[in-house]
């Protein structure tokens, strides 16, 4: 009997029923091999040579393995097709002393692609195996020594990773720009027209269902544009208004046109990962585990990828299904093929989507969760190979004295690919116009607008950000943004936006300020190049490492040299330690600041710290004010100084305006952008 090795025993099953009685399949449980916990495990000055340990909670598991091994005609080595997949497959052969054995791939768990590959076998990319171990390396190198400085110069517990503080520093720098914007002011103006029901223009006939009134916005004068900031104050916008009395408004140009919108490519890692994010809300850590389970079922093909690729059996697959479904008119009449702009692509390998497309996600036995991100994987892919949208689209012009309005009608003509995979798109009918009708002003409507800062990320844009800037890799994401939020460097708000922590700000500046190529996003996008260049056998790997390490080895011993510890990590207080009486002072900590007593260790009194007295008298009680206080799980909220006699409490920044309707006090959604902080008040 021939025994096939895999990383996860959910694939076993599945696997052995595709193949009989012939093969027996067992799972490795993840990696087998690891650099040690305890010790550097690295021979800097031997090129860097690795020395690999089996962890204890594996040694059961190989010992097993190397029993099952010894009875077996051949092993065959079947872990997943990416870096860390050929890096399982050599530490096995490794630990397991194979000499007779063979290394198959496949991209999905069905039986035509898992006999397929045990026609196909090959040996272990040792090219992929170094790239792996390479990325390892200088994550241990950067992890183990810049971590014991951090401890000495901020404080204790602390941890710096190669990709993760270049995430933490864009979470950082995008704060900083929201913290320093300056709303300006600025003002739309719009005019609210309508037919004239008397006009020579009316039309019979036309559809009674679309209403004679619409909204068309000013942007001209004089035939210049008005930018967006054109009109600033409100006398302004009251200075136009005036000018417009007694005009008479012509429609002085009509443009009708017909729009296309194409459908949006197959799902990579990262695009899957955002649009379960904005449709689902769910965490990239949460879209992997659900993916992991519909791959290892077979259900989809792999979903570590960033090819676009669709293989050409998927292609006629999707054809047949359109037109037998759908009809002939909804197939694009051709096989649309999409190619990712990432240059570092793995084009061998193909885009997230359903082995078998002909399964729709309602004949599947599946659990909630399953069935949403398979219907969107499935809904995804078979959009991708159907025909355009169309829509009617209509642009009006319409003078007023020397002043220009627009307004811009759409309406869906053939719905193509949003019949499967639907799309909000803001139809706006018109009533039917004509060039040089006469419109009558039903008013002018002025209307007071301010700038607004940048977004701080949400799961979906972080994930985008990243893969823009070549940070990471499609299985990298969702541990990084676990990672940064494990660590306490980055906190989300109600909003389920991330945010700075005060420990993450004062870490990223050290950084910054002092290893700035450990958070160069150049940097750090240019290391995965070079990775990508091992993996390809372009690159020598043990190169890369000391061209990385050398000058970060010099920096780290001069750096520890020349900087005392952090001033921020100690203030001076006027309080007194309740328990000794000696002065209370203010540190820094993993979770922020806080009180502790002068004479800790002898005295271990600690308290929390009341921050930023935000000047709000409380509304509730009308003694206390409203200060910013931590969660047990450091998540910030606004409450009362004289809690606990008092409980008021609210998740959102209040400000010290009160709302005009029932007198409760406004909360800041986004810089300039406030709310009533009474749930029942609209």
């Amino acid at each position: 009997m021939n025994l096939i090795i895999v990383e996860s025993p959910a694939k076993c099953k599945t696997i052995e029923n595709f193949l009989g009685g012939k093969y027996k399949v067992l799972s490795s449980y993840g990696h087998i091999r690891d650099l040690p916990k305890s010790e550097l495990g690295i021979d800097v000055e031997q090129n860097f040579k690795p020395r690999y340990i089996i962890p204890l909670k594996a040694r059961k598991r190989v010992n097993f393995l190397k029993k099952e091994v010894e009875k077996a005609e051949l092993t065959i080595l079947a872990v997943d097709e990416d870096r860390e997949g050929e890096a399982i497959a050599y530490h096995l052969k490794e630990a397991l002393s194979l000499n007779n054995y063979q290394r198959i791939v496949f991209h999905e768990i069905t039986e035509p692609a898992i006999k397929e590959a045990l026609k196909n076998p090959r040996e272990i990319d040792i090219n992929l195996v170094n790239a792996q171990q390479a990325r390892r390396i200088l994550d241990r190198l950067v992890g183990y020594k810049l971590s014991p400085f951090l401890w000495k110069k901020v404080v204790k517990g602390l941890s710096a990773g190669r990709v993760q503080s270049v995430a933490v520093r864009l979470i950082v720098e995008r704060e900083k720009e929201i913290e320093k914007f300056k709303p300006e002011e600025y003002w739309n103006i719009e005019a609210l027209l309508q037919k004239i029901q008397n006009s020579k223009f009316k039309i019979q006939n036309y559809n009674s269902k679309v209403k004679n009134d619409f909204i068309a916005q000013l942007i001209k004068k004089d035939n210049k544009a008005i930018p967006k900031l054109g009109i600033k104050i409100k006398e302004e916008a009251e200075g136009i208004i005036k000018e417009l009395e007694g005009a008479e408004y012509k429609i002085t140009d009509i443009v009708k046109k017909e729009v296309k919108r194409s459908p949006l490519p197959p799902f990579t890692t990262s695009t899957l990962q955002q649009e379960s994010w904005k449709k689902f809300r769910w965490t990239a850590k949460k879209t992997m585990q659900i993916a992991q389970q519909l791959y290892e079922t077979g259900k989809i093909t792999y979903h570590r990828t960033d090819s676009l690729n669709l293989s050409d059996s998927s292609l006629f697959i999707a054809k047949k299904f359109i037109i037998e479904n759908y009809g002939e008119n909804y197939w694009s009449g051709f096989f649309r093929k999409y190619k990712t702009k990432s240059k570092r692509a793995q084009e061998a390998h193909e885009a997230i989507r359903p082995t078998d497309p002909n399964k729709k996600p309602t004949t599947l036995k599946l659990d909630d969760q399953q069935l949403k991100l398979y219907q969107l994987i499935w809904q995804r892919f078979i959009s991708c190979q159907m025909n355009s949208a169309i829509f009617d689209a209509t642009t009006v012009d319409i003078s007023a004295k020397n002043y220009i309005f627009r307004t811009t009608g759409q309406t869906l003509k053939f719905d193509g690919f949003l019949r499967v995979y639907p799309i909000k798109y803001e139809e706006n009918e018109l009533p039917l116009l004509e060039k040089d009708e006469i419109l009558e002003i039903l008013k002018l409507i002025p209307s007071q607008h301010f700038t607004q800062p940048l977004s701080r990320y949400n799961e979906a844009t972080l994930i985008k950000a990243l893969e823009q800037n070549g940070i990471g890799r499609p299985s990298t994401y969702a541990p990084i943004i676990s990672t940064i939020q494990t660590r306490n460097y980055v906190q989300k708000n109600e909003q389920k936006r991330f945010i700075p922590t005060e420990i993450g700000v004062v870490v990223n500046n050290l950084l910054v300020d002092h290893f700035s190529e450990i958070v160069n996003i150049n940097f750090t996008a240019n290391m995965e190049n070079n990775l990508d260049k091992i993996a390809q056998g372009k690159k020598e790997w043990s190169r890369i490492v000391k061209d990385f390490y050398d000058p970060f080895e010099k920096n780290l011993k001069q750096k520890e040299k020349e900087l005392s510890k952090q001033e921020i990590a100690e203030e001076k207080t006027n309080k007194i330690c309740p328990k000794c009486e000696s002065p209370l002072i203010i540190k820094l900590g993993r979770f922020g600041k806080f009180y502790a007593c002068k004479k800790f260790p002898e005295c271990k009194y600690t308290e929390s710290l009341e921050k930023k007295n935000l000047g709000i008298k409380c509304p509730k009680c009308k003694d206390g004010n409203v200060v910013e206080k931590r969660t047990k799980s450091k998540k910030i909220f606004y409450g009362c100084s004289n809690w606990p006699k008092c409980d008021f409490a609210l998740w959102d920044k209040p400000t010290d305006t009160k709302c005009p309707k029932c007198k409760s006090l406004l909360v800041e959604i986004k810089k300039g952008q406030t709310k009533c902080s009474n749930k029942e008040c609209k």
